[in-house]
């Protein structure tokens, strides 16, 4: 079956909650690389390679996490450049895949849309194009198509949908699709037991197939405020206004899930049971699905010593994780926070997490190494009008020309050798040697050697948050800040 007209739309805004303290806010799920050589979202598009080509491949994301997002496939950076489609704030999966559907019939009025979750683990790369075949068909007849996995166990952090088993839609490669009889949302524990007794049920994977044309024809039936607001955003952004406009006007659509929005009552939906191992990962317990288990069936990451210990999920990132009979049990340690509880509760991360967001802890936004095209940084310290941060610059590469208001810095360097630009000066530093950047002064720091470039930064100034920066000049054509929704955000 022919996957002309397809586009693989892969829904990379989430913040991934119940993978703190891993998943931050500005580092998700999607970025980590949990299982396999590769990174979740690197797996995602490799994926999609298999059945369709580079430049049909369109990513879903905010500004907070499209540079991230965006290093990690440089791979592919020539043919995704114009198919980064961003949302300026997250709203939940149907705004983002309606705005998604706007762009693509604008490009492309027989579009089918594929759409799939940045931070999915699937295995069975044959099967999994079968199943995308034969959603190609369904969605041209025009339905609603979601992938239903088969369940292995009472799961109540998932979806369920009951298939119209009386009804065949298509068959191919063994595979069938029906209409759907009933969408269930995380259903307790002693129904989720029922469905997997009864043995008809399946788990919503959260993933889709339509075309994009059906998809907005169902959004105006079913929610018409949503697709208005979307049709004014899209007119806006078209327009070129401003980014204090848009936010205001997304902001304006409501909050709500496709499968809530639009699955649960159109007449159009249908499921396709797969044969593909899938998981969400969606907690740290899952991860025992498809992480490797030692003899004592833990999976162990990182720095870890157990001892009479089974059944856990140990994660050391770079201190040692030592484990004395622990049994179903997740430890997790990172530089800036650590995460102890029974394997039964991880789900319940999702609410310490919104315990810390009242409390506006920065353990939730970044980790302590941030990770950037040209290198990275380490914030070691951080105080009240002072931040020190060690900096790694590697060869050939250099940060953007750029001026901060609030603050000055003090570069120290620790290892190889900078190129500072400072106003009209330009010189080199060796190891050993010193400099201070003035606040309000232009300035660029560069690594042309062969190398790597370390240092030490001393910051001072009335405020010194990441987002203190105008860009004149930027190898990398990043998102200028004052560009981005007002908000504090991590720029350099």
């Amino acid at each position: 079956m022919s996957l002309a007209h397809v586009y693989g739309t892969i829904l990379a805004g989430g913040s991934g909650t119940r993978f703190w303290p891993l998943s931050r806010e500005r580092f998700p799920k999607q970025l980590l690389n949990i299982v396999g050589e590769e990174t979740l979202i690197q797996q995602t598009v490799r994926r999609v390679l298999s059945a369709i080509p580079t430049e049909r491949i369109c990513i879903v994301t905010n500004p907070f996490q499209a540079e991230s997002i965006t290093l990690q496939l440089r791979e592919w950076k020539d043919d995704l450049r114009e198919n980064v489609f961003l949302e300026p704030e997250g709203r939940n999966t149907a705004p983002a895949i309606g705005l998604a559907a706007q762009r693509l019939v604008a490009r492309d009025p027989q579009a089918i849309m594929l759409i799939l979750p940045a931070d999915h683990v699937i295995q069975g790369a044959r099967k999994f194009k079968q199943a995308v075949s034969l959603g190609a068909r369904l969605a041209r007849e025009g339905r609603l198509v979601t992938f239903g996995v088969p369940p292995s166990r009472p799961e109540c952090g998932y979806g369920y949908i009951r298939p119209d088993v009386r009804v065949c839609l298509r068959t191919q490669g063994g595979l069938s699709g029906h209409p759907v009889a009933r969408f269930v949302e995380k259903p307790s524990l002693a129904k989720a037991k029922h469905y997997v007794k009864q043995g008809t049920w399946l788990w919503n994977s959260g993933i889709f197939m339509w075309q994009a044309s059906t998809l907005l024809e169902e959004l105006a039936r079913f929610q018409p405020v949503l697709f208005s607001a979307l049709h004014a955003y899209d007119v806006q952004a078209r327009k070129g206004a401003s980014s204090e406009r848009l936010l205001a006007l997304y902001r304006q659509l409501p909050a709500v899930s496709i499968d809530h929005g639009v699955m649960e009552h159109s007449a159009r939906s249908a499921v396709i049971p797969v044969e593909f191992s899938w998981s969400d990962v969606g907690s740290w317990s899952n991860l025992r699905e498809v992480a490797p288990l030692d003899d004592h069936q833990n999976v162990t990451i990182g720095r870890v010593v157990a001892m009479d210990s089974d059944n856990n999920v140990l994660f050391g990132d770079q201190r040692l994780v030592a484990a004395i009979g622990l049994s179903h049990m997740v430890v997790v340690d990172t530089p800036d926070a650590t995460l102890v509880c029974p394997q039964s509760r991880s789900q319940d991360v999702k609410q310490l997490v919104a315990q810390l967001q009242r409390q506006k802890a920065p353990e939730l936004v970044e980790h302590r190494t941030v990770f950037r095209p040209w290198g990275s940084y380490t914030v070691l310290e951080e105080g009240k009008n002072y931040k020190i941060k060690k900096v790694t610059v590697r060869p050939g590469s250099r940060l953007s020309l750029q001026v901060h208001q609030h603050r000055s810095e003090h570069w120290v360097v620790i290892a190889g050798t900078a190129r500072v630009i400072r106003g009209d000066d330009i010189f080199d530093l060796q190891r050993g040697e010193s400099t201070m950047i003035p606040q309000q002064t232009q300035h660029r720091l560069a690594n042309e050697g062969s190398t790597i470039l370390e240092l030490i930064e001393v910051q001072n100034g009335s405020y010194v948050g990441e987002d203190d920066i105008t860009r004149i000049h930027d190898d990398y054509e990043r998102i200028e800040p004052s560009t981005l929704p007002a908000r504090k955000k991590s720029a350099r």
